[in-house]
Parts: structure tokens; sequence; C-alpha cells
């Protein structure tokens, strides 16, 4: 059934944004997972073709439409390269980060630190999961104590994408250690604050160009000032807010890298033979792949309906729940499927079937854990 989300300004955009991933990106894909890392240049020319801040104010240097459309063109093609994990940055970037700034940094702020996030030179992390945490957000140990016109931050943070390469990092600390959700609040450290702290950038199962650190903070002098929504104790409450987006660009991230899996082996299957004939035309091949080509198809027109919501202001975190769970573990299903249909090849990690297999494990963890999202939807169904 065709998708009828895109206009064709967007179909411009993606032809441009396609253009910048074949030229920048898949060029540079193998090495820079090798480093483990992207180099920060990555970011700047992001930001000097129009791929970054497209939501910001044009008077920041955005590009002024509060528009998700364009957010997900970014996230389809780049799963469509093969090159998610080098793409995790820039759509943590846009999508995660960019709405804290956007929402809760009051004009100072933004004038402080905006031109810079949308020209690829400050660029963003969030840093909330915090060593044994895991969920459970409010038992975060992180704390920033008030002393006179600066906080002074003490604790750790862990798994935290843009570790490495981030300038500007959204925390969330406890600015009241009594109280557990209404403890918490979001303060932005820079990079050069004296006794922030960068650990290893940790070695994972996949997305390995993608920078994932560890943070500890130890006495950071942070000024008042870098208080997000200017009110302690918001931070919980605007984590809340923003998590739907967050999701949301998870799920259709999950839903892209299924369509992906399904067009490389639709591709590989019609050119490779047993027995003297393409593997394809054998049933088993056609009843699995018939299987995936249903799911992803039922997938993108829930994930297009999310879309349209949260471009108007009304998508719910259960929607958002629902599209994160099922996008991600259709995820691991049809790339888990296509690779069999791959055979040996499979597991060869020249292929990007292979790749994307290992990418995509983290996806049913990060940004709420399947069994979280489980969770959001039973209450809402008053169980």
């Amino acid at each position: 059934m065709k998708r009828t989300l895109y206009d064709d300004d967007h179909e411009v955009f993606r032809a441009s944004f396609r253009k910048f991933v074949e030229n920048e990106i898949v060029p540079n894909d193998a090495a820079w997972s090798q480093a483990g890392i992207v180099p920060r240049e990555l970011f700047v020319r992001a930001g000097t073709n129009g791929f970054l801040g497209i939501d910001v104010p044009e008077e920041f240097g955005g590009g002024g439409v509060a528009d998700f459309r364009f957010n997900a063109v970014i996230i389809e093609e780049l799963m469509r390269s093969g090159s998610g994990g080098v793409g995790l940055g820039l759509t943590l970037h846009n999508d995660i980060c960019m709405p804290y700034f956007l929402s809760f940094a009051d004009a100072a702020q933004q004038k402080q630190w905006l031109p810079g996030i949308v020209a690829g030179e400050r660029i963003t992390a969030v840093a909330m999961t915090e060593p044994g945490m895991g969920s459970d957000l409010a038992s975060m140990a992180t704390t920033a104590r008030r002393d006179g016109e600066h906080y002074v931050v003490n604790g750790a943070k862990t798994f935290i994408t843009n570790g490495i390469n981030s300038d500007l990092v959204i925390t969330a600390v406890k600015t009241d250690p009594t109280q557990r959700h209404r403890g918490i609040s979001l303060l932005v450290l820079e990079r050069g604050m004296k006794g922030f702290e960068r650990g290893r950038n940790l070695d994972k199962l996949g997305q390995h160009a993608q920078d994932t650190a560890e943070l500890s903070f130890t006495d950071v002098r942070v000024p008042a000032a870098n208080l997000l929504g200017g009110e302690e104790g918001q931070g919980f409450a605007q984590l809340v807010a923003k998590l739907p987006q967050e999701r949301l660009s998870i799920a259709v991230a999950g839903v892209a890298a299924a369509q992906s899996a399904l067009d490389w082996t639709l591709d590989y299957v019609t050119g490779r033979t047993a027995f003297g004939q393409p593997i394809g035309s054998f049933q088993h091949s056609r009843f699995v792949l018939a299987e995936i080509a249903t799911e992803v198809d039922l997938a993108w027109h829930y994930i297009d309906d999310c879309i349209r919501a949260l471009n108007a202001g009304e998508l719910t975190a259960v929607d958002a729940s629902k599209a994160k769970y099922w996008c991600t573990e259709l995820q691991g299903r049809a790339i888990d499927a296509c690779l069999q249909l791959h055979g040996g090849y499979g597991y060869m990690s020249e292929y990007p079937i292979a790749r994307a297999f290992a990418d995509a494990r983290v996806t049913r963890i990060y940004g709420g854990t399947t069994e979280v999202m489980k969770e959001v939807i039973g209450r809402s169904l008053g169980l």
C-alpha cells in the first residue's frame, strides 16, 4: 500500500540527503566503525548542508520548519544505506537532544547554544543512565548541590551516545536527593568544565561507529544559568514530555531497518542459486519474505500516523510506546530471518545484513526496554 506521508518538499530533501550519505558517510563507514567514532567534521558538514536543526528558528540558523517528517527522511535514508551506526549520533542530535533546547532553554540559553548546535560545531548528548540504575531513573545518584551562582555536580553516567564527541550534555541530576521524581533537574554540562571527565569509548556488540562513553563528574562547577526550565525539580517531567518523540525516532529506525533488510534480501535471493534455481523461488523463501513484507507495510502505516500525531502535538506516550515496542521487535525478527536466507554469507561482516543484525539488538533496550513499553501500554488498559 502506497505511503502518503510525504510531499514534494520531503522528496527533494530526501534526494539531497541521500546524496550526502552516499558521498560523505558510506565511503567512510568501515573506517569509522574500526575507529569506534565518527570525526566531528561530519556534524559540521551535516550542518553546512542544512541537515541539522530543521525545526530550529531561522534566527539561530535553523530551517524554521517544525515538521518531524524531515527527521524521519534522514532516519530512513541512513538505515537504507546500511550506515545506521554512523547516523545514530546525528539522529540523537536532531531528534532527541534538540527538543530540550527548543522547549526548555530560555532566550539567553538558546542564543548561546542553538547557533552552534545547528552548525554542527557543538555536538549534543543526553545523560540519564547510571551504572547499576537501569530503567529506574528516580534512583539516580548523580547530585547537583547549589553553591551561590553554581551547582556542584558529582556522580557518573554510562552508555552515553555521543559521549566522546559531545560539547553540550543534557545531564539528569538530583538537586533534591530526598525526593525521587520531583528531585530531578536537567543541567547542561559543557566540554572543558573542570572535573568533567570522559571514560573509555565502550566496546559494543554493534553500532561500532557510534561513540558511546562513560562520563564522570567530580565537583564540577556548573553555572546555575545552565539549568533547563529555570526551576529545580522539573527534570523528570521534562524527560517524560520528550520521550514520545525519542521513542518514535527509534521506531522509525526500526521499521526502516526492517525495510532495508527486506530489500537487501530480495536482491540476494533473486541472484543466488541453489539446486539449479534462485533461492527466492523456493516456497519457504517466498513465505518468509511475504511475512516480513506484510509486517513492514503495516508498521509503516502506523508509524506514519504517529508522525502525523507528533506534528499535531497529539502523540501520546502510549502510542509512542506501541510504536517503539512493535517496530524494534519487528526489526529483530526481520533481520534475523533475512540473515538466515543469506546463508553463510549473512554471517560475514562485509554484508550489510550482518552489520544490521548486530546493530539491531540494542534497539529493544535503549529508549526504554520492550518490557517497559509493555508496562506503559498495559497500565493504559487499566491493568
